[in-house]
């Protein structure tokens, strides 16, 4: 499972020309499903998500977390997080979990983000969506699941 988290002042979703979620500060988070994924890798990256210190201090340090700030998250599959582009110009998807399996895991990692009480905003699985992002820093993130458990 692969996330890319960028810091926001506010970012919002849209379907349809119709907004389904927006945040104040906090982060939106892109999150891809490869093949092979399992609840524990959707537990560990929400909490990795959830109390990665990326939010400055008074001494202007990465010291704070969403949590810490009380932020929002935006949570928005991206199943191309999990391009390969190794041979040729088109990006292959081969390594990305099929639909079923990426829809199931995806709610697990929304469950336990929301489980932090944070307010959490999605976008829709499998739609074409519309992501306004104001990245604040502007910092981003690249995080996997794979970098636990290997």
């Amino acid at each position: 499972m692969k996330a890319l988290v960028q810091r926001v002042i506010k970012a919002s979703v849209s379907v349809n020309g119709e907004v389904d979620g927006e945040i104040g500060p906090g982060l939106v988070v892109l999150v891809g499903v490869a093949r092979g994924d399992t609840e524990r890798d959707a537990f560990y990256l929400a909490d990795k998500v959830v109390n990665l210190r990326i939010f400055a201090d008074e001494t202007s340090k990465f010291n704070l977390s969403v949590a810490d700030i009380t932020g929002g998250i935006l949570i928005i599959s991206q199943f191309t997080l999990l391009a390969d582009t190794r041979r040729g110009r088109r990006p292959s998807f081969e390594e990305a979990a099929p639909p079923e399996q990426a829809a199931a895991l995806l709610d697990v990692f929304i469950g336990r983000v929301r489980d932090s009480g944070l307010k959490v905003e999605t976008g829709r699985f499998q739609q074409h969506m519309l992501v306004e992002i104001h990245n604040d820093g502007p910092v981003t993130i690249a995080l996997s699941s794979k970098d636990k458990f290997s």
